[in-house]
Order: structure tokens, then C-alpha cells, then sequence
């Protein structure tokens, strides 16, 4: 029971901090918001808490050898192949330009599914310090991006260069 009970607990913070990823996306406008970036969140700390049940359940005895191996790389591995699946069908090319669509996202997707491991592993001030700081590359970058277009273009309007 105490183990379920801290289960739910990791699944209940990967819902807030991927929630927290989804609003900033949702409040862009993007395709994937805060109901995607949540369940992604929760899944990969739960593929992650989950696994730790394996390893007990699999046992001979209690200092006999699991009857299965147990790889944590693997988890992390299948974690990434299916965000990884997803974001790819988040990208696209607009035709009749060369504007990449999409990709922020899949990318905020990514970092959201990390998030969820860390906090699954149960390192809780580190997915929430990799929340804020995904949120302050999400706008800071947009922020940059104005000021350097303003510039581009005040640079081309003078005629002294």
C-alpha cells in the first residue's frame, strides 16, 4: 500500500509539471497543449515507478538472483522511441515555403517526457527545475527572436551601411 501511495504521489507531480509545460504550449497556440503534455508527463513516470515493481515481483527468494534481467536503460530507451514517435507526427513542412512546423513543440514534448522519468526516479527539485527552465527557454526564445528581427530590420532601413 505504501508503495502505491508514493506511486501516485510521483504520477500526481508528473501531472502538475507536465501541465505546467502543456499551458505555456496551449497558451501559444500550438497543436499539443496541456492535456498532451500531462499524459505524456504521467507516462513516463509511470513506466518508470512501474518498473521498479518488476524486479520484487520477478524474484526466486529474497537473496536469489531476479529470473529476469533488469536493464533501466531499456525503460528510458522505450520512453524516448514512443515521444520520439509522436513528436515526429507533430513536424511537418508547409508546402509552398520552407517553414518547419512543429518542431518546438515536439521538442517541449521531449523534454516533458524527461521530466516525467526524472520525477518517476522520484527526483522531484530536479523536474521541477527542468520545468522552469524549459519554460524560460519556451519564452525567452520568442522574446529574442523579436528583438532580433527588430534589429534586422532597422539594420536594413540605414542607408549608411
Amino acid at each position: 500500500m505504501e508503495q502505491d501511495l508514493n506511486i501516485l504521489l510521483r504520477a500526481a507531480v508528473a501531472v502538475i509539471l507536465g501541465g505546467i509545460l502543456g499551458w505555456e504550449r496551449e497558451n501559444s497556440g500550438k497543436s499539443a497543449g496541456i492535456r498532451t503534455h500531462m499524459l505524456i508527463c504521467l507516462a513516463a513516470a509511470l513506466f518508470v515507478a512501474l518498473a521498479e515493481l518488476f524486479i520484487p515481483h520477478f524474484r526466486k527468494g529474497d537473496d536469489e538472483i531476479p529470473e529476469m534481467r533488469y536493464d533501466p536503460i531499456r525503460i528510458l530507451e522505450a520512453v524516448v522511441t514512443g515521444v520520439s514517435f509522436l513528436g515526429a507526427g507533430m513536424i511537418f513542412v508547409s508546402r509552398g515555403s520552407e517553414r518547419i512546423k512543429g518542431l518546438t513543440t515536439a521538442a517541449a514534448i521531449l523534454v516533458t517526457a524527461a521530466v516525467g522519468i526524472m520525477v518517476g526516479l522520484q527526483r522531484y527539485l530536479l523536474g521541477a527545475g527542468v520545468t522552469l527552465l524549459a519554460i524560460l527557454v519556451l519564452h525567452s526564445s520568442t522574446w529574442l527572436k523579436e528583438i532580433i528581427q527588430k534589429r534586422g530590420r532597422h539594420r536594413t532601413d540605414d542607408p549608411s551601411e
